[in-house]
């Protein structure tokens, strides 16, 4: 008798399906994805005019160049600058960031249409149908690209008065950094078993590029450190928008999506759906999770403790760049008045450690919505189900992973400010302090966040929009000089300034009881519902 192979699906075959998915994607994507575009293009089209205010003249950017040559701390924090033009300062003052924001936007998207699917079990429904093995990865990755390549049209579009070939350059290369991170997601979602991990894992890679770029770019004014070469954010800035562009440089780029597609690709036809290269590790055979609290720290130690980390250091490193603060000001009165409205305060030390610590007050309040819609996360993928069958309240499920959202809050800055204690090395109390208010409106912020998911858990995740839309106030606002009324919509433009200033405990009481009342609800709406399918 003779043995029958079965042939292998071609190429045409294995991608079945794909423009199917892609209409899926972009449908379940219809108001995450332009909220990620519309903030980064916001947070770029908006630096000319605002460095035009700062910087009117010639000279004003010339003068700022020399002082970037001889500050490392600062190269580190946003890299070199190449060109005294109001173009090649965009690029220097927000390329970095953009780029990051990209990469983010681009690991999420990937993540969510790959390991997300498979992890909720919708992907072996899909695969039951006319849809090619390698089809959810190309949509995926699709889904991507046009994201990618709006942002790319926006800038080029916008900054077009710049020099079209200098907005060209910037938008290819964001757009660049933002499809490295893409197909680099997709290699980790086929080498991991969980959402988490995978999303996890790049954003850790994306940390490490950004460090690599930060030491290299400390080290040299030209961008030519290696250290800055092994990064894709590296690669960017090297890209040199609006100052003699080096294009050869978008090549790297697009080997580097190349070469990590494949070996997406080549992965994703080696393994089963559901299955991952690296499996899970089985527990012990007798549990020894005690509570649903233990379990939630179980589960959220580890980001908690990369943010610990993470605000530690970009505590040390602000506050190695406080005592450089008033030499990049110097006689500029638009860059003291912008830092002042940040900071509020009239002494610009006090007013630049107040601006820095706002800052990342505001990206705390992306770690309270991640822990927060820890919760959801656990309820949607239908883990929260056989807690919940035992003899466990959700209440008491909640509460495990709302005392690590809310209490992480606390700990990070309060690790941010020993972070600016060591790096400026004077005003220990104060500065502790300082942070430490933050955590109220943090609180709020965690709070919508607690609210959606208890009421409205399918609109859970506008918090990230909340969260995204209070972030873009408190950045671009008083660089714009928005009026007064519009940075009163974040809790954080409700906040003292500090330190420098006394302290006002009723607006930060206030922010404290609101938090408590949206938790309250939320929770009270999560008691009373129908748990998610």
């Amino acid at each position: 008798m003779t043995a029958v192979s079965t042939p292998r699906p071609t190429g045409h075959r294995q991608l079945a399906g794909t423009g199917t998915l892609v209409r899926f994607a972009l449908r379940r994507d219809r108001a995450m994805i332009p909220i990620w575009i519309g903030v980064n293009a916001l947070m770029v089209l908006s630096m000319p005019n605002t460095l035009k205010g700062l910087y009117g003249t010639s000279a004003e950017r010339a003068d700022l160049v020399r002082q970037m040559e001889t500050n490392p701390s600062l190269r580190a924090m946003v890299g070199p600058v190449f060109d005294d033009s109001l173009g090649a300062m965009t690029a220097w003052r927000v390329g970095v960031y953009a780029g990051a924001l990209a990469a983010v936007m681009s690991l999420i998207i990937v993540v969510r249409h790959t390991r997300d699917e498979e992890e909720s079990g919708r992907q072996e429904l899909v695969a039951s149908g006319m849809v090619g093995r390698r089809a959810s990865l190309t949509a995926a990755l699709l889904t991507a690209a046009a994201a990618n390549a709006v942002l790319a049209l926006l800038l080029t579009a916008g900054l077009a008065g710049q020099g079209v070939a200098g907005a060209l350059a910037l938008g290819l290369g964001i757009a660049g950094v933002g499809m490295v991170f893409a197909t680099m997601a997709a290699i980790v979602a086929q080498l991991t078993e969980s959402a988490r991990l995978a999303r996890g894992l790049t954003a850790g890679v994306l940390g490490a590029a950004f460090v690599l770029r930060a030491a290299g770019d400390s080290a040299t004014d030209d961008g030519s450190s290696v250290l800055t070469w092994l990064s894709p954010i590296g690669w960017l800035e090297n890209v040199r928008p609006f100052a003699a562009e080096r294009w050869w440089v978008l090549l790297l780029f697009a080997a580097a999506v190349a070469v990590q597609a494949a070996v997406a690709y080549e992965l994703a036809g080696r393994r089963d759906v559901g299955m991952s290269f690296l499996p899970t590790r089985p527990g012990p055979a007798s549990g020894r999770l005690g509570s649903a609290a233990a379990l939630a720290w179980r589960l959220q130690r580890g980001s908690l403790l990369g943010w610990s980390i993470g605000f530690f250091l970009a505590g040390v490193v602000y506050g190695g760049m406080t005592d450089g603060a008033a030499d990049l000001v110097g006689d500029n009165d638009n860059a003291r008045q912008i830092i002042e409205r940040m900071g509020g305060q009239s002494g610009i030390t006090d007013a630049f450690l107040s601006a820095m610590i706002g800052m990342l007050g505001l990206i705390a309040a992306l770690y309270v919505v991640a822990s927060v819609l820890r919760l959801h996360g656990e309820e949607t993928s239908g883990r929260a189900e056989p807690v919940l069958a035992n003899a466990v309240g959700r209440l008491r499920w909640a509460s495990g992973h709302l005392l690590i959202a809310f209490g992480g809050s606390v700990l990070i800055m309060l690790l941010a400010g020993l972070g600016f204690a060591v790096g400026y090395g004077k005003e220990t109390g104060p500065i502790l302090g300082a942070c430490l208010v933050q955590v109220a409106a943090v609180w709020v912020i965690g709070g919508l966040a607690v609210l959606l998911h208890g009421l409205a858990p399918r609109a859970a995740v506008a918090a990230w929009s909340v969260a995204g839309a209070v972030l873009l106030i408190g950045w671009v606002g008083p660089a714009l000089d928005v009026p007064q009324a519009v940075l009163d919509v974040s809790p954080f433009g409700h906040l003292p300034k500090l330190p420098g200033g006394g302290i006002e405990w009723g607006p930060v009481l206030v922010l404290v009881l609101l938090a408590m009342a949206l938790v309250g609800v939320g929770l009270a709406g999560l008691r009373r519902r129908d748990m998610s399918p």
